[in-house]
């Protein structure tokens, strides 16, 4: 990693939401002037999904929080839901003076930067919506439970684990399917940072055990918003920003279809012509961002916005 993200607590309703900014490596001192880009993660995710984006943009600095729920902002106080998460950007990109900025989002950050460019347009400049952002084709009638197993099946699940080491965890993970040709070191400081201690609750040998950061409550509280109200369809109404959607054609398991299987995506193209759309066949829904590959794909895409951004210049923090 020879790029690392320093660490920022900006306060928001219920304590602080911890970000991870990398400055940009030919900008003189934190923050200094360079083009900047926010990064919004996904559901459960954390800063760390851009790592490996960061490595390919050294010219750019990227400022990317932990969302309420998830990471080191996995305590945070009070209810979450796009609009707070939209409200959370904002305080950060205030806190920090970024001003109109290219936002960058993968899955479920895409719904939050869709309601942030809504109710702060004042902030974004573009956006870069990966594989989430435009409703998706959930199935009516369902629990909450049942319609976060649907859409993210095991991905939940593993929320409710508990694990007696990093080392047990990363084997956990390592036969999962999106992976098999991707695993990386990127990929295992990724899953590493995911992990908390269980707090209360000890192995049968005594240690504590641990478990990974999301909050399950509020990856099932998110998951309600985007799919069961009108806040996701309000919001791409009243989108005003020039937005590129790029979607993949595998999902969370590497299986096909993924998030927006065809024809449906056709159909949310039609209604929306203003955003353009990107299809990148070589991808799952994580290599997409958790990948070499993937990361320079999107960091050429990003590199193509910012040069249509206004050129407007953060203030210095």
């Amino acid at each position: 990693m020879s790029r690392p993200a320093r660490a920022v607590a900006v306060p928001v309703p219920g304590g602080d939401l911890q970000v991870g900014v990398w400055d940009a490596s030919d900008a003189g001192e934190p923050g200094g002037d360079a083009p900047t880009i926010m990064a919004i993660h996904g559901v459960t995710s954390s800063h760390l999904a851009w790592e490996l984006l960061a490595e390919q943009l050294p010219g750019v600095r990227i400022v990317a929080p932990d969302l309420r729920g998830r990471g080191r902002s996995n305590e945070l106080e009070g209810a979450a839901g796009m609009v707070r998460h939209a409200d959370d950007l904002a305080a950060v990109s205030r806190g920090l003076g970024l001003g109109p900025v290219v936002v960058v989002a993968h899955s479920m950050g895409a719904f939050v930067a869709m309601v942030f460019a809504a109710r702060h347009p004042d902030l974004v400049a573009r956006l870069v919506l990966v594989d989430g952002g435009l409703p998706l084709d959930a199935p009516a009638g369902l629990s909450p439970d049942e319609l976060v197993d649907v859409i993210l099946g095991p991905t939940a699940a593993r929320l409710t684990l508990r694990f007696d080491s990093t080392a047990d965890y990363l084997d956990f993970w390592r036969p999962h399917p999106a992976f098999q040709n991707d695993w990386s070191p990127a990929l295992e400081r990724y899953l590493a940072y995911d992990l908390v201690p269980a707090v209360g609750e000890s192995s049968a040998s005594g240690g504590l055990l641990l478990r990974p950061a999301t909050s399950y409550a509020t990856t099932v509280e998110d998951t309600i918003d985007i799919n069961t109200t009108s806040t996701i369809a309000d919001a791409v109404a009243a989108l005003h920003r020039p937005a590129t959607l790029v979607t993949v054609p595998r999902g969370l398991q590497n299986e096909e279809p993924g998030l927006y299987p065809e024809p449906y995506l056709q159909g949310l193209l039609a209604a929306n012509p203003a955003i353009v759309h990107e299809r990148w066949p070589d991808f799952n829904h994580y290599t997409v961002v958790l990948s070499d590959a993937g990361a320079a794909r999107l960091a050429a895409l990003v590199r193509r916005e910012l040069a249509q951004a206004p050129a407007e210049r953060p203030l210095a923090r």
